[in-house]
């Protein structure tokens, strides 16, 4: 496997096609102790497809590859400049991020079309059970947030659409910490907020490193494995695995008896 290819399952952005198969959470008991609060990954809940579909509208038989592209460079330049400690947020990332991929595939990329594109992480919609489970979660007593390396300005719009607002507490973005998951500083930010113990704070991923960071930060974990694919294999392991928000509700349901 080269190191494209590894990235790109590690964001979850391998190919469009892996849909969600509506597989059960993963066997295996829970850990003892009660889940307060659940800290969300944007893209656990929103389905990042309407990005791929205005690339492949703007450039035809080109759109798949255009949008993986741009989803991992998003990924790499936001841990490069964690590492190098020059913090930019991460809407300014996204269209570094989109030049560079208009660059590398050698096509023509106009202030119009940069616009249309970047404004499509504002237009995303929520997966069919999302609003379902961000629902029960909170008629359970649960405390609800995004952590997400999500600008303020892409996660506001989306949320107040999806009809989320009702269920949920201020974002937090990594923006507050000028960092970006997987640093630990990132991952602080659940605890601060909701201001209970990491062991009572269910970390919810949408890629399997950021739920290996969340694990290894001290959070029991679910990973939302909407595309079905492979785990990373970075020394842990997430407490539970499904391919929707539902089995998360069950698994905290369970947790909490």
């Amino acid at each position: 496997m080269n190191r494209r290819t590894f990235l790109q399952l590690a964001t979850g952005s391998l190919s469009i096609s892996l849909l969600p198969r509506g597989r059960a959470a993963s066997s295996g008991s829970p850990k003892a102790g009660q889940i307060k609060a659940v800290a969300f990954d944007a893209l656990t809940t929103f389905d990042p497809r309407n990005v791929d579909r205005v690339a492949e509208e703007l450039f035809p038989s080109r759109g798949a590859q255009f949008a993986n592209l741009w989803r991992t460079r998003q990924f790499e330049y936001s841990w490069l400049r964690v590492i190098t400690g020059r913090f930019t947020d991460f809407w300014s990332i996204t269209h570094d991020a989109l030049q560079f991929t208009a660059a590398a595939l050698k096509l023509e990329l106009n202030d119009s079309q940069e616009e249309k594109l970047a404004n499509a992480y504002l237009e995303l919609q929520p997966y069919s059970d999302s609003v379902a489970a961000f629902r029960a979660l909170h008629e359970k007593g649960i405390r609800l947030r995004f952590l997400t390396n999500f600008s303020p300005n892409m996660l506001q719009p989306i949320v107040a659409k999806a009809g989320l607002a009702p269920y949920i507490e201020p974002h937090l973005t990594t923006d507050l910490a000028h960092t970006y998951k997987p640093d630990p500083r990132a991952y602080q930010l659940g605890v601060d907020a909701f201001g209970f113990s990491k062991e009572e704070i269910l970390f919810a991923a949408f890629a399997s490193w950021d739920a290996n960071g969340g694990k290894s930060f001290g959070y029991p974990t679910f990973w939302v494995n909407r595309w079905d694919v492979p785990a990373d294999s970075l020394g842990t392991e997430p407490d539970q695995t499904g391919n929707t928000l539902l089995p998360l509700v069950e698994f905290v349901t369970a947790r909490n008896l």
